[in-house]
């Protein structure tokens, strides 16, 4: 099995499938797969053996299995002291690793290496009571204009990339790849088909998405485009700093220097903002939940609202918009509005 999992991986998913689709499938394989099924024989591989291995899985403390104390000073440790952290994996993380085992399992199939696919055939286990549950933060409308405020006082470089994720519910990735032969501020209207990640290692600006529903055109309200515009201004001005030293890549977030933006450089600007504006400390990627709940509070029309939401029944969007906020977030809205509609110095 081992063997067989290292050639598919080499020879099927780093070909064909995106590299971060790629290193997250070598993670699970090398960090569960491999020890768990490793040795098995890939001819005589049963149903039984791979249920009673998935069934293992939600009592694995990865901690003591992966040895993560190793990476950690001496007086974080738990697991290698005796006090197990019991980090057991989620049940989302079980579904992908069985996701992609019945994935490889199923080249095996179609290469005639075994008559069935035996992990389609298993079910997958329950996740562990005791494990850690991730739980999805999200701001309220009044502590996003709040952080938006705060990013307008004191300047912020990437003040526009933070309107996006929050109004436009772009992903990271998605942000700070996004280039400006992508954008049409005269038509108001953004296209997300690029997308920024560094994977094991490499910084990669690639042309896909993550669906390809995410290529659609999205509408931009007169808040992103005027965040947009402000933006240029600042690069230009940047470039005409630096002279020779630009590097140009038509990104539109870059650095002092034209160059992108480390990824976790920034989650840190963004984590030190969210500690300088006193709004609750939430990962980049929950800000994506405060989209609807923004358009909704700023009377974006629900249609608008409906392909910036990416929805693909108008009854979803109308379930958004039923959240009605309260007289005093309107007005909190209503001052952000005006204050984000006029031009920045």
């Amino acid at each position: 099995m081992a063997a067989y999992l290292n050639r598919w991986l080499a020879e099927v998913v780093k070909p064909n499938r995106a590299p971060t689709t790629y290193a997250g499938y070598e993670a699970l394989v090398r960090l569960y797969m491999i020890p768990g099924l490793g040795k098995k024989r890939l001819d005589k591989l049963t149903v039984h053996e791979v249920q009673t291995w998935l069934s293992t899985l939600p009592m694995l403390c990865t901690c003591c299995d992966q040895q993560k104390d190793l990476k950690r000073p001496e007086a974080k440790r738990c697991c290698s002291k005796g006090k197990c952290c019991k980090s057991y994996p989620s049940r989302g993380t079980i579904a992908s690793i069985r996701r992609v085992l019945r994935s490889a399992i199923g080249q095996a199939v179609r290469e005639e290496l075994l008559a069935k696919n035996v992990v389609a055939l298993t079910t997958l286990p329950s996740a562990n009571k005791s494990s850690k549950k991730r739980k999805h933060d999200t701001w309220s409308v009044d502590e996003a204009r709040r952080f938006l405020e705060h990013l307008r006082a004191v300047e912020e470089p990437l003040y526009a990339a933070f309107v996006l994720t929050l109004v436009l519910g772009l992903r990271r990735g998605e942000v700070l790849g996004l280039t400006w032969d992508c954008v049409d501020l005269a038509g108001q209207e953004l296209w997300v088909s690029h997308q920024l990640n560094r994977v094991r290692g490499e910084l990669l600006h690639r042309d896909t998405t993550k669906t390809e529903g995410s290529a659609a055109s999205l509408p931009l309200p007169g808040l992103c485009v005027t965040a947009l515009k402000h933006r240029r201004r600042v690069q230009d001005d940047a470039q005409k700093e630096v002279g020779e030293r630009w590097k140009d890549s038509d990104l539109v977030f870059t650095t002092r220097y034209g160059t992108p933006i480390e990824p976790r450089n920034f989650n840190r600007s963004f984590e030190m903002r969210c500690r300088n504006a006193e709004v609750p400390r939430i990962r980049v990627h929950d800000t994506r939940h405060t989209c609807a709940s923004l358009l909704a509070a700023l009377d974006v029309h629900p249609r608008v609202a409906m392909r910036v939401l990416r929805h693909s029944q108008i009854s979803v969007t109308m379930d958004v918009y039923t959240q009605v906020p309260t007289p005093e977030t309107r007005k909190a809205l209503d001052r952000l509005n005006k204050s984000l509609g006029r031009e920045l110095p």
